[in-house]
C-alpha cells in the first residue's frame, strides 16, 4: 500500500490509540477492544513483549479493513526495519531519529517522530515526515500548534500526551491533524475490563467527530 494511503488512513481515523501491555495476549485484546470502539489507527509500542509477532498477527487479522497497525516507541533503525518487515504500516518515535527516517523512506512507510521545538519540527519535515507528533502535548500546550502554523503553515501535527475527551476540541480547533491517546483509552485493561476500553474508545471517537461537525457549521 502506498505511503500516502497509509498516512491518510492514520489522519482519517482522527484518534490514534497507543497500546502498551505486559503480554502479547493482553495487547491483542486491547487492540480488538479499541477497534470495536471505532478507533482505526493503532500504535503498538515496542515495549510490548514480542511486539513484532503481535504486529504481524494484527496486520493479518485486520487486512482488508480501514484499520492501520503501527509500531511505536521505535528508537533505532534496526527496530524500525524489523517492525516494517513484520508488517507495521507506520512508525512512531518519541523523538526524531535520522536513521529511522531514512529506513522508513527506504521502505516507503510513514514516519511520525516526536518533537518539542520548532527546530525539531523543521528537521523532521526536512527528512520527509508529513505528520509529526507533538510530545509531550501536556508540556507543550495547545498554543504550540497555533504558533507553529505561522512559520510552518502546512505542518501536520499529532499531539500526544495530555489529550482527553474534554480538551480534544481545543487541539482540533488549534489545527491538530489528529490526536493520540494512551491510558485515557486503555487504562481499564489493567483490570481486564475490555468493555470499558471499548467504551473509552467510543467516547474519544464521538468527541473527535463532534469537533469535525462543529468545524463545518
Amino acid at each position: 500500500m502506498h505511503k500516502s494511503v497509509l498516512l491518510n488512513k492514520v489522519v482519517k481515523s482522527g484518534v490514534v490509540s497507543v497500546v502498551r501491555a505486559d503480554s502479547t495476549d493482553k495487547a491483542i485484546k486491547i487492540v480488538d477492544a479499541v477497534v470495536v470502539g471505532g478507533i482505526k489507527a493503532i500504535e503498538l509500542t515496542y515495549s510490548v513483549p514480542h511486539a513484532n509477532e503481535v504486529i504481524d498477527e494484527l496486520v493479518v487479522k485486520y487486512k482488508g479493513t480501514d484499520v492501520v497497525i503501527g509500531a511505536g516507541t521505535v528508537l533505532d533503525a534496526t527496530s524500525a526495519r524489523l517492525a516494517i518487515i513484520a508488517g507495521a504500516q507506520f512508525i512512531v518515535s518519541p523523538c526524531f531519529c535520522k536513521e529511522v527516517a531514512k529506513m522508513c523512506n527506504l521502505y516507503q512507510i510513514p514516519y511520525i517522530p516526536g518533537f518539542l521545538t520548532s527546530r525539531e519540527a523543521q528537521e523532521a519535515m526536512e527528512y520527509g515526515s508529513e505528520l509529526i507528533k507533538l510530545f509531550p502535548g501536556d508540556v507543550a500546550g495547545v498554543r504550540m500548534i497555533k504558533d507553529l502554523k505561522g512559520p510552518f503553515p502546512y505542518i501536520n501535527i499529532l499531539p500526544s500526551g495530555g489529550v482527553n475527551i474534554n480538551n480534544i476540541h481545543e487541539w482540533i480547533s488549534a489545527g491538530a491533524a489528529a490526536v493520540s491517546a494512551g491510558e485515557g483509552i486503555t487504562a481499564p485493561a489493567l483490570y481486564d475490563d475490555y468493555a470499558a476500553v471499548t467504551e473509552n474508545a467510543k467516547l474519544f471517537v464521538d468527541a473527535y467527530q463532534g469537533c469535525k461537525i462543529s468545524d463545518k457549521i
